[in-house]
């Protein structure tokens, strides 16, 4: 009872007509308005047709959007209770920080014995960039209250292609993230399941037990893609918040009680290494897509920037630690996840192996909300529950199975994290918020910021170009060592 208190203390329990995550948000939204575009189309009327965000009746002939806001290895709590904002500065960035943590984390520490102790600048350096586009995010929905979603924000400032791009690349991030959450599962499941991958062995399959084992799960997961029940989807969207808090708890108790010593040499900068690791710190700091949600959910809207500065600042500090920290203790042996390299034995590896095995299971059903959605749009009205059901169902279970497929094919895990940070998460998280602010607010804006805004697209193109290459090169390198193995 008392943890619970607590919790509730940050307004982390559920409670009524409360949200849970901006990807679940946006579903209810969508729906919700799916449901009255159906009213429209049976003849309901004017009446029956209500603008639900803004609690207004709307014309059955407008063209009504269904929007779901899509997160990627994502969970922030958002409060809306009774329809009006109920963040405070405090639960808001407790919301960002525990969002922003995530499958990242467990790359730091490798991503820094790769490009030595000098590349903590970058880490350091993306972090403090991030948080400025973050602070751009809520001047652009401070300057058009209708602007809901990122989405929203790529079509004000480019019109419809602004949003077609934007969406693209959040399904982009959101595909790539769930395949690198497959390959961590499936990295982290034998050392769970020690003994049962020792005899885990089918004559008639063709597959290691490892790859078995990934099977297994991801099956166990399937059925929570059939999930209708919203309030279900949140408390996996807060479960999964909890494990990347167990996660990095545990790191620091090895450090601290594991008996671990000091690793090998680590140089200080190894320049031809710094653009993939670019790709890797890069991930950890992707999130902006929810953040539109944040600042609609805050009391205080104006408040956003220093909700923005402060949870970066304790986010950096975290991964800076943790690097420091796995780096440190394990030296060029760290491996791509730091679960991966703790002592076997101890309590707290366990805690963090389970921890890093059941994020996925809480990932796949929230993550697939968005294309949900999206689906349901697209079927007939005159389509039946049970018929909706079996399609969404059937579509997200064959996308998981693509995702599974493609998870044992390609398992490099530190390549495809960083193919995403360079690929995708630059784009979203540094290179277009600062091209939406500067043509929203053009002729608004003065010389010193469009230079500097100029100059972080500059260099945002910079990382992704050099960064996809390096990682691709590399990854690509990794499939041919490992067909000719």
């Amino acid at each position: 009872m008392a943890a619970s208190g607590w919790w509730c203390g940050l307004s982390l329990c559920a409670k009524p007509k409360q949200v849970a995550s901006e990807s679940v948000h946006g579903a209810q939204l969508a729906l919700q308005r799916l449901t009255a575009a159906r009213r429209c189309g049976s003849g309901g009327g004017d009446a029956a047709c209500v603008d639900v965000e803004a609690g207004k009746p709307c014309k059955c002939g407008e063209e009504l959007h269904v929007e779901a806001a899509a997160a990627g290895r994502v969970a922030a709590v958002e409060a809306v209770h009774d329809g009006k904002p109920t963040s405070s500065f405090a639960h808001s960035v407790v919301n960002m920080v525990g969002m922003l943590i995530g499958l990242g984390q467990l790359s730091t520490p490798y991503a820094l014995e790769n490009g030595g102790w000098a590349s903590v600048f970058l880490l350091v350096g993306l972090g403090v960039m991030c948080a400025y586009t973050a602070h751009l995010i809520g001047k652009c929905l401070d300057d058009d209250p209708t602007s809901k979603t990122y989405q929203d924000i790529g079509e004000r400032a480019f019109g419809g292609k602004g949003r077609v791009v934007a969406s693209a690349f959040i399904y982009l991030e959101i595909f790539f993230a769930l395949v690198s959450y497959t390959i961590s599962l499936s990295d982290n499941l034998p050392l769970v399941f020690a003994g049962a991958a020792a005899h885990l062995h089918l004559p008639w399959v063709r597959l290691t037990a490892t790859q078995l084992l990934t099977v297994a799960a991801v099956l166990v997961a399937l059925p929570s893609l059939w999930l209708r029940d919203l309030s279900t989807i949140s408390f996996l969207s807060f479960a999964g918040i909890v494990m990347s808090m167990l996660i990095f708890g545990t790191v620091v108790c090895a450090a601290a009680f594991g008996g671990v010593g000091v690793g090998g040499y680590i140089p200080a900068l190894r320049l031809e290494r710094i653009p993939a690791v670019s790709g890797l710190y890069m991930f950890s700091y992707a999130g902006h897509i929810v953040f539109p949600n944040i600042h609609a959910a805050m009391k205080d809207p104006s408040a956003f920037t220093r909700v923005s500065v402060a949870s970066f600042a304790v986010v950096t500090a975290l991964y800076t630690a943790l690097a420091f920290v796995g780096a440190s203790m394990f030296g060029p042996g760290v491996s791509s996840q730091i679960t991966l390299s703790m002592p076997p034995g101890l309590a707290v590896t366990r805690i963090a192996l389970w921890a890093t095995v059941l994020t996925p299971v809480t990932k796949y059903a929230l993550e697939f909300a968005p294309f949900a959605i999206q689906l349901e749009r697209h079927m007939p009205a005159a389509m039946s529950p049970r018929a909706r059901t079996l399609v969404r169902g059937g579509v997200g279970s064959a996308a998981l199975l693509l995702i599974l497929a493609l998870a044992l094919s390609v398992p490099y895990f530190q390549y495809v994290l960083s193919l995403t940070g360079s690929l995708v998460s630059v784009a979203i998280s540094i290179i277009f918020p600062c091209a939406f602010y500067l043509k929203i607010r053009w002729g608004r804006v003065s010389r010193p910021a469009v230079a500097l805004n100029a100059a972080m697209i500059a260099a945002g193109v910079v990382l992704a170009v050099v960064g996809t290459a390096s990682s691709a090169t590399s990854l690509v390198q990794s499939i041919q060592r490992g067909h000719a193995a």
